[in-house]
């Protein structure tokens, strides 16, 4: 949350990508990385660890073209049911 307050990261965002993850985002790399990372997103309430790497790009990509506030709105929502059903987790 510190890092919300500072303007660090955003609630809702493609989540931060590992140093070692950067070289394999490819065609990706200025779409996603062009926004301010995120707490949770796309990615976070459609699978989680269910999804793989090629799913996770591509949800991050889609969330950066297609941002509203009404989709961060619903994806906080979707985020505390996720949260507490464990869904995806491992």
């Amino acid at each position: 949350i510190f890092n919300v307050l500072w303007g660090n990261m955003s609630l809702v965002g493609p989540r931060p990508y590992l140093p070692r993850e950067k070289a394999q985002i490819g065609y990706a790399t200025h779409t996603i990385l062009e926004t301010v990372p995120g707490i949770t997103g796309l990615w976070q309430v459609s699978g989680r660890n269910e999804i793989e790497f090629e799913g996770r790009l591509q949800l991050d990509s889609w969330y950066v073209r297609n941002w509203s506030l009404w989709q961060d709105i619903v994806l906080l929502m979707k985020t505390v049911n996720v949260v507490f059903n464990k869904k995806g987790a491992y």
